[in-house]
């Protein structure tokens, strides 16, 4: 495939030297001129592992070559890949500058590209496309030639790649529409789009890109993401083919999960240090833990945690943290982010402006009548003294069978949970407006009804979400 790759900084640098050395023709593009002649030169604009033998190997066999012209770059190539940077504003928020404006540059390009073709077909002469100067002739034939205007497949429409780093909506509500603008054209339709982000890691990318975690394709339409799709043929690792703001939220789940086992891990370090415990051996066990640690256990979004273990024993060990003044920001804030994500399912229900309420689950844990600091048990409290109407049936929980340290606990945080209990589910939906889903009993779902009364709160991602999203009254706390 002929590629073009905007921006040769680290991402752009390392993609455009592999996917040369995978046998692609590749052009880069960047403004910085001492970059381009880097590159041309056979030499890596970037201090990287292998990237300085590769990029002197793809340009001496003319696999890769470099210019500051953006035309140039979209009239010798059928595919781009926009790798600028994304940096943060003073304030934290994403710059998106430099993206925009290389997406109004080749929005530009691409029009006078189709113009061309078009202009050629008119004339019958499959070449007219090539009006760009240099080694542009190839462009022109392949985009002149091949199937109607109407083929979605690349030998006709170029495909605008964004493997920079965007928050989710990026793409589709400010680049797509400022690409159609400069082409004239519909995305999807005129000109090929996809997110495409990238997980390579600085002092290693070479062998990451040949050896990828995953490859992610956010497609605006399958011809699209096909197209990314044999970009990639080649290389190993599963392939997701997902929505494109999907795509670009994976590559934030993906480090900003490393930020937090980073910092955990270091927060553990120096509790372990000052109460004499090597922590590496601590982590060395907890590491080989691949049944609950290092697993994806505990990684899907639901409801909030509790029970009698998890939120007194970070209570315990970010006490002994502070009394050793050790700062630990991360395992401090665990427990007030559990308490407000707990918060969001009430304020769900308020915005419902309902006020018979029905609660289904009440233990922490499904299975279980456990009743210990379960995060139901809180928001059952929270609603009743907020003056809700609250009628609960959790098949697992009867009163008269609770004992020792759970009844306590019950007794203490919802002394009238006996006035709340109901016998059946029936009882429940006849009661409720709304009802808060907390469990995934077959007897409650079974039960459920579609079409908005009562109104469905999930709390826990039920089976048919995907069906129930669509429907009037339904909403998804785990979404």
């Amino acid at each position: 495939m002929r590629v073009s790759v905007f921006g040769l900084g680290y991402v752009g640098c390392v993609s455009a030297a592999c996917l040369a050395g995978m046998g692609h023709e590749v052009i880069g593009v960047d403004v910085n001129r001492v970059k381009v002649d880097l590159v041309n030169d056979g030499r890596a604009p970037v201090v990287e592992e292998r990237i300085g033998e590769l990029i002197a190997e793809v340009v001496a066999d003319g696999a890769l070559r470099a210019t500051g012209d953006v035309r140039e770059a979209i009239m010798g190539s059928e595919v781009s890949l926009i790798c600028v940077g994304t940096p943060s504003e003073p304030n934290g928020s994403l710059c998106t500058t430099y993206l925009e404006r290389v997406t109004e540059e080749i929005g530009a390009a691409l029009a006078e590209k189709q113009a061309a073709r078009q202009a050629g077909e008119r004339s019958g002469d499959t070449g007219a496309g090539n009006t760009g100067a240099g080694n542009t002739g190839a462009a022109g034939d392949t985009e002149a030639g091949g199937a109607g205007a109407g083929d979605a497949g690349r030998g006709v429409r170029h495909t605008v790649v964004f493997r920079s780093t965007m928050l989710p909506g990026t793409c589709l509500n400010l680049l797509v529409p400022l690409l159609e603008k400069h082409v004239g054209g519909l995305a999807g339709v005129d000109i090929g789009v996809a997110v495409n982000p990238e997980f390579l890691r600085e002092g290693t990318s070479v062998r990451d890109f040949f050896d990828p975690p995953k490859t992610v394709i956010g497609e605006l339409d399958r011809a699209s993401g096909d197209t990314v799709l044999e970009l990639y043929e080649d290389l190993p690792g599963e392939v997701f083919r997902v929505p494109v703001p999907t795509a670009e939220a994976i590559k934030y789940a993906d480090n900003a999960f490393h930020g937090l086992k980073i910092g955990f891990a270091n927060e553990l370090g120096a509790v372990c240090r000052a109460l004499g415990v090597d922590s590496h051996q601590v982590m060395d066990v907890f590491l080989a833990d691949r049944k609950l640690n290092i697993s994806p256990a505990y990684l899907r979004p639901g409801f909030a945690f509790g029970g009698s273990c998890l939120p007194k024993d970070l209570r315990s060990l970010v006490h002994a943290a502070q009394r050793a003044d050790v700062s630990v920001p991360i395992l401090s804030h665990v427990l007030p982010s559990n308490s407000a994500h707990l918060e969001r399912a009430v304020e769900l229900v308020e915005r419902t402006g309902s006020r018979r309420v029905g609660l289904f689950g009440l233990s922490f844990k499904p299975g279980t009548d456990d009743l210990r600091e379960s995060p139901l048990v809180e928001l059952a409290e929270r609603l009743f003294g907020k003056g809700y109407e609250l009628r609960i049936h959790d098949a697992n929980v009867s009163l008269s069978r609770l004992l020792g340290a759970n009844r306590e606990y019950v007794e203490t945080r919802l002394p009238h949970l006996a006035q709340l209990l109901a016998d059946s589910v029936e009882e429940v939906l006849d009661h409720a407006e709304v009802c808060l889903v907390g469990t995934r009993d077959p007897a409650v779902l079974g039960a459920l009804p579609h079409g908005g009364t009562p109104a469905i709160i999930d709390l826990v991602r039920l089976p048919d979400a995907e069906t129930r999203r669509a429907e009037p009254g339904y909403v998804g706390l785990a979404w």
